[in-house]
């Protein structure tokens, strides 16, 4: 078995030359046709740590490891990878270093686990939550490692932090001499597409640190090769990727037969995934996006609101989707105990829905038909939609076809450089 490589990428490099990779070939074509019922993927897609693993760990020979990962490393039996490789001689694993929410995933939003050894391995675990540049350099060279390894399951929304760890990881990796080893797992809402504004660079926060689309549609190792060759190209990471086997871009998550991991504590389902790189544009609102609820970003609301918001946005006929008027009381987050009202989101054609003109049609009808909706005081949608252009049309009294126009000439040029980065048909 063959796996692709990536070493020391240049600005615009081209990645056709990856013949030899299962998607390169063709070979992800193999097994049952996606999209045809409910778990038709089942027994037919290898994550790259599955390869990395059935190749004996060969990439990771003679180096010591430290691995970028939490409770969504798993194998298709459930078991982590990190208590997999531990005790596994082919592999000198010394280090696990843990993003938000932790290794273990003990953490709530905006949290980390900290520093400390693992209890199941006695592996230190060192914390990358906030670090970059230099002083996380400085945590991989404390470490000890040679190579360091990312695999984490994404949700394909620019705003979700664990695609700016893999970049601040890279970044840190060079300036410390470091290799890096991305293996590659789903895209959980499809590959199919770009769709969104792109980020200003003037917004980057840890919520988008660079141009890319709102929902990006790539997976992890797609992303590495990006982030390599357009934003590190003045000094780019030894960098190597594992792609998976069975993968294509049109396959939904509960297509692949892989188990779903709750990659965040309100990310319980791929259902979650599906919505939020639309809904999660309400965490820059006074109102609820959910949390606090068993349905986080398909329920939002506030207080005051009545059935006027559903009807609304019911009478836009967005593809796909259907809303209901719904009450809750979050049991924390925003209006926590409190009864609120507002909508759910039904997704009833998953092929046909768009999340991100789903989540503009909601912020301007919710606008609309509430007198009580503002923006969060510290003007948080522009760091989520990375622009100013959202919030001030939406003021202005755009509709949302004038919203989403504002960024096709954008996301059209996002898509040309997407396009040289992908790996899978």
């Amino acid at each position: 078995m063959s796996l692709s490589r990536r070493g020391l990428l240049a600005a615009g490099s081209a990645v056709g030359a990856l013949a030899a990779t299962t998607a390169g070939t063709g070979t992800a074509a193999a097994g049952p046709v996606p999209g045809k019922g409910h778990g038709a993927g089942r027994n037919r897609l290898r994550t790259g740590f599955d390869r990395l693993a059935a190749d004996g760990y060969a990439l990771l020979k003679g180096q010591k490891v430290g691995v970028v990962t939490n409770p969504t490393g798993i194998t298709s039996d459930v078991r982590h990878i990190v208590d997999v490789m531990h005790p596994d001689e082919r592999v000198d694993l010394v280090a696990v270093f843990g993003p938000e929410h932790g290794f273990r995933g003990t953490a709530q939003a905006g949290g980390s686990e900290g520093r400390y050894d693992d209890p199941a391995t006695g592996l230190p675990v060192y914390d990358t939550y906030l670090k970059s540049g230099q002083p996380l350099a400085d945590v991989f060279t404390a470490s000890g490692v040679d190579t360091i390894v990312f695999d984490i399951q994404d949700a394909g929304a620019r705003f979700y932090t664990y695609i700016w760890t893999l970049y601040d990881c890279m970044e840190a990796a060079a300036l410390a001499g470091k290799r890096f080893v991305v293996l590659d797992r789903p895209n959980p809402v499809t590959g199919r597409a770009a769709l969104g504004p792109v980020l200003d660079p003037a917004f980057s926060t840890f919520v988008g640190r660079r141009e890319i689309a709102q929902a990006h549609g790539m997976t992890v190792t797609e992303l590495a090769l990006l982030f390599n060759a357009e934003f590190l190209a003045d000094r780019p990471v030894e960098l190597d990727i594992v792609t998976m086997s069975g993968w294509r871009r049109a396959d939904f998550f509960d297509e692949t037969g892989l188990p779903w991991v709750p990659p965040s504590p309100n990310m319980p389902t791929p259902d979650t995934a599906l919505v939020y790189s639309g809904t999660c544009l309400f965490e820059g609102t006074n109102l609820s996006e959910g949390r606090g609820t068993t349905r986080p970003f398909e329920l939002l609301g506030a207080e005051g609101i009545d059935h006027r918001w559903a009807a609304a946005a019911n009478a836009l006929d967005l593809p796909g989707v259907a809303f209901r008027e719904a009450y809750f009381a979050p049991t924390f987050s925003k209006f926590q105990g409190k009864t609120v009202g507002g909508v759910q989101l039904h997704v009833q054609d998953r092929e046909v829905f768009d999340p991100v003109r789903t989540g503009i049609a909601l912020l301007v009808t919710a606008k609309q038909t509430w007198s009580g909706f503002a923006w969060r005081s510290d003007n948080w949608i522009d760091k989520l939609t990375g622009n100013t252009r959202v919030r001030t049309m939406i003021d202005a009294g755009a509709d949302t076809d004038e919203v989403v126009g504002a960024w096709e000439a954008d996301l059209a040029a996002f898509r040309a450089v997407r396009k040289k980065y992908l790996q899978y048909r």
